[in-house]
């Protein structure tokens, strides 16, 4: 198995760098463009301006809180903003708050499935979440993890269900000018008690998980054997389209 490569950004990038961003991306030959919801942004807005400008590109969010975006919203939404089901995966995760997480991703799941034609991804961290996602939606959206473990959850999941969508998150940098935030992004993660407690858990460093320039084409041989789809989360040194358009180039020569 050798995964394909997409691109992940975030929603404050905003729609019109998306609508830039994805003709290049699916030129370049990339599987996907993924958007992370962030407070105070939309990502199905984002996802709307780049379906807009592209053909077969899959449009995927990573992911919506379920305990802020509720099922139906979500899907009032996708119908609003037109957005093509065929090209479409609903990441979405449990939110803030531990207590009746679990109930809460496989409800806003089965919701999604009924509601849309849309594929269903969960991101997961813990063993539970893990199984829910693999044997409940169509798929698992991971991050954080060395190619090491992320073989072994990729494994468990096609285990609990062959047709289990992979996908992993990878923190990537690069340009040299990018590594300060990129260190700060994985500084900030590893902070997180969710995260924190995960990576203990594994026995992992967060460190250990991010690509930086001098690794990426590396990093990125080391990760395709064992998922099914491999997301290079666009960390630049500025929020500017041309630092977005070099990460596009540079990836995709590491991806080739």
């Amino acid at each position: 198995m050798s995964a394909r490569v997409s691109i992940g950004i975030a929603a404050a990038a905003g729609a019109d760098l998306a609508a830039r961003l994805a003709p290049q991306i699916e030129a370049a030959g990339f599987h996907a463009l993924w958007v992370n919801d962030t407070p105070g942004s939309d990502a199905l807005e984002v996802l709307a301006a780049a379906a807009r400008a592209s053909e077969r590109l899959v449009l995927a969010t990573g992911v919506l809180p379920v305990d802020r975006r509720e099922p139906a919203q979500i899907l009032e939404r996708v119908a609003q903003l037109d957005l093509p089901a065929d090209r479409l995966v609903l990441g979405i995760g449990s939110g803030a708050g531990a207590v009746g997480a679990l109930a809460r991703v496989r409800d806003a799941a089965a919701a999604l499935r009924e509601g849309s034609r849309a594929r269903v991804v969960v991101g997961a961290l813990g063993p539970r979440m893990r199984r829910l996602g693999a044997t409940a939606s169509d798929g698992l959206l991971l991050s954080w993890l060395t190619p090491e473990a992320a073989r072994e959850q990729a494994a468990e999941a096609h285990g609990l269900a062959s047709d289990a969508h992979v996908a992993l998150y990878v923190r990537t940098a690069v340009e040299d000018a990018a590594i300060p935030r990129l260190e700060a992004e994985t500084a900030r993660y590893a902070g997180f008690p969710a995260y924190a407690a995960n990576l203990e858990r594994l026995g992992i460093d967060a460190g250990a998980t991010v690509l930086r320039p001098d690794a990426v084409a590396d990093g990125l041989a080391a990760y395709r054997p064992h998922v099914d789809e491999v997301v290079l989360r666009a960390i630049v040194a500025e929020e500017s389209p041309a630092a977005y358009e070099r990460f596009v180039q540079v990836a995709a020569t590491a991806a080739t």
